[in-house]
């Protein structure tokens, strides 16, 4: 299936429905495919959004391939494992690429901590929404700003809430911008075997039990029959294991 269009890139504030009418097609298009197109509609202005898990070391490595232009930024949370940090560098030195990276407001950690402590999070479920949303939702916003589409490693099979990931969407949270998920129907083994075979560089604490991989005091390891997202926030009940990145509809 070809989906690339040989037309010149036009931002989605300038065509919107032309573009999002064009991108409903990648919904039965390869990944390979959908990297594609993103580098011919969108280019630089498009981003890889990666806290460098297993997915996204595989979007990093098959974008530099078929998607040289898409840009690659971070949400640092300011508790991020080291492991995270040293993959970084890694990816940095291998593919030649800068890494951009946004940071919560200062004021809004230092008081966040000041008042509340340095666990509120576990207090309650809406504690734990607002260091989310002062650590993560409101540094991705200005990710985002200035950007035509992202690009996330979010996959149907990684937990229950995300079973309906659609390969593209109209993410009205963010202005209207085109959320495009390229690996939304991959499995679990598909991934890993793309790294293996590739010889990709991943983060250490997957080795260690850890599929999915967020703040160090918010992630564990998880057992053999749990869903790969157990491990996040794991004194709430399933049904709240997302941080507000990706809501759930």
């Amino acid at each position: 299936m070809s989906v690339v269009s040989s037309s010149p890139a036009l931002g989605i504030a300038r065509e919107p429905a032309a573009l999002l009418a064009e991108a409903a097609s990648l919904e039965a298009a390869t990944t390979e495919e959908i990297l594609a197109w993103v580098e011919q509609r969108l280019g630089a202005r498009a981003a890889i959004a990666s806290s460098f898990g297993v997915e996204d070391m595989v979007l990093i490595d098959l974008a530099r391939k078929h998607a040289p232009s898409l840009r690659v930024f971070t949400l640092d949370t300011g508790r991020l494992p080291s492991e995270t940090y040293e993959l970084i560098e890694v990816v940095r030195n291998r593919y030649g690429i800068p890494v951009e990276t946004y940071f919560p407001e200062r004021a809004r950690v230092e008081a966040l901590e000041s008042t509340q402590g340095y666990f509120s999070f576990r207090r309650s479920l809406d504690a734990r929404k607002e260091c989310c949303a002062i650590r993560k939702v409101e540094p991705l916003r200005r990710a985002l700003q200035g950007l035509d589409g992202w690009v996330t490693g979010l996959r149907r099979e990684q937990s229950a809430n995300r079973t309906e990931v659609a390969v593209v969407e109209h993410d009205r949270d963010h202005g209207g911008l085109l959320k495009l998920n390229p690996l939304a129907a991959w499995s679990r083994q598909q991934v890993w075997s793309y790294i293996q075979a590739n010889a990709v560089p991943y983060n250490a604490l997957h080795d260690r039990g850890y599929p999915s991989i967020g703040c160090a005091p918010c992630t564990r390891a998880v057992k053999p029959y749990e869903d790969e997202r157990a491990g996040r926030w794991w004194w709430e009940s399933r049904e709240h294991s997302e941080c507000g990145l990706h809501p759930v509809r």
